[in-house]
């Protein structure tokens, strides 16, 4: 069954050389975009929608995201904005309360949080574990993710345990539980920051997850200066995610490197540290994707929308830019390109705004304005 998206008013992702089209029309093949282009030159289609004037957008691509969790932190947020700093140490809260929570309700919520996030017009995510921290536990929660989300990444170390030996907890994470956890994702990331893992683990335990065929990512620079952006660049991972303070040094490696720049303005918002400079890493060259880090501590947000609202007022991103980090960006980040774009062959992943341009996304923060979301061409 094909169908033709008709009267758009602009078209964003569906040609190469020119990123927006007017007057355009987009044609759905089963699960795949199978032609885009001037509306006068459709071709026909079993059916028909007629965008009414609106954009149409690439599905939002979230590339980070913690959603397998039980429970939430809204005191702990009431206290940073009364003050307290953000520190790694706030994960172990979620950590208990995430071992006592049954199957069930761990999938129930992963489950809710990615509808929540289709509804706003995210049809790509990725999940991380890391509110586990024993090989039971982590086991059990890239298992969950893999049941409902696209990408899953083992975060074992994502802070060591309360009462654990630093040097015991790397062997475990090194050995049994990536054993157990590897079957189940793509990626493997280490919080690489004060308070969590420093060079040397994040070396020790990328290496072991590169090893049983894993690829890495890395959380990098979110509290500080640090390691943690070289480290990503020279394991090649694929993205270094957060990016908060870096030196022109780690700008210009991210730029000479095949690492994506993620950044998650949602958790500066929540903990009001500083934005991430995304103007000096673009015009550095280097690729740039936002996602929102959704999770019950340092930014408890599922919309992307409110991301690129946020980087386009807070990170000097033009909107283009920043609905293009949203979609394209965030499908660097994954090495996926059957999404982010809506160029034929791509997964017919599609966003109908309820708005005659990306540029509404930052001009009305915070204003539902998702009219229509197909997922590999079924709408939502």
């Amino acid at each position: 069954m094909s169908t033709v998206i008709t009267n758009i008013g602009e078209l964003a992702g569906a040609d190469e050389e020119r990123w927006l089209v007017e007057d355009a029309a987009l044609v759905i093949d089963g699960d795949r975009i199978a032609w885009a282009g001037p509306a006068a030159d459709a071709p026909a289609a079993d059916e028909r929608y007629d965008a009414g004037g609106r954009a149409v957008l690439p599905g939002f691509v979230d590339s980070h995201a913690h959603l397998v969790f039980a429970g939430e932190r809204a005191e702990e947020f009431a206290a940073r904005m009364s003050g307290r700093p953000y520190a790694a140490g706030g994960i172990r809260t979620t950590v208990e309360r995430t071992r006592s929570a049954s199957d069930d309700d761990l999938r129930a919520n992963v489950g809710r949080i990615v509808a929540e996030m289709a509804r706003q017009g995210t049809t790509t995510v990725e999940c991380k574990s890391g509110y586990g921290l024993t090989v039971e536990q982590e086991e059990r929660a890239v298992r969950i993710a893999a049941e409902i989300v696209d990408e899953v990444t083992f975060l074992g170390a994502h802070v060591v345990p309360a009462g654990a030996d630093p040097a015991d907890y790397v062997r475990l994470v090194t050995g049994p539980m990536l054993a157990a956890c590897a079957p189940y994702a793509r990626w493997i990331d280490v919080f690489c920051e004060r308070g969590a893992f420093d060079a040397d683990q994040t070396r020790e335990i990328l290496t072991a997850g590169r090893a049983a065929g894993l690829v890495p990512r890395l959380h990098a620079n979110q509290l500080g200066p640090g390691p943690g952006v070289g480290i990503a660049v020279e394991f090649d991972a694929a993205s270094a995610d957060h990016c908060t303070f870096l030196t022109e040094e780690d700008v210009a490696a991210l730029a000479d490197s095949g690492t994506v720049a993620t950044l998650l303005p949602g958790v500066e918002f929540s903990t009001r540290q500083p934005y991430p400079d995304a103007r000096a890493l673009l015009d550095a060259g280097a690729n740039v994707a936002l996602a929102t880090d959704c999770n019950p501590g340092s930014c408890y947000s599922s919309s992307m929308a409110f991301c690129v609202a946020l980087a386009v007022r807070e990170m000097r991103m033009t909107p283009e830019e920043a609905v293009r980090a949203a979609t394209e960006g965030g499908a660097k980040a994954l090495r996926r390109t059957d999404v982010g774009h809506l160029r034929p062959g791509a997964r017919a992943d599609v966003l109908l705004l309820d708005a005659p341009s990306h540029i509404h996304l930052a001009y009305r923060p915070g204003v539902p304005q998702v009219a229509q979301v197909w997922r590999s061409g079924k709408a939502i």
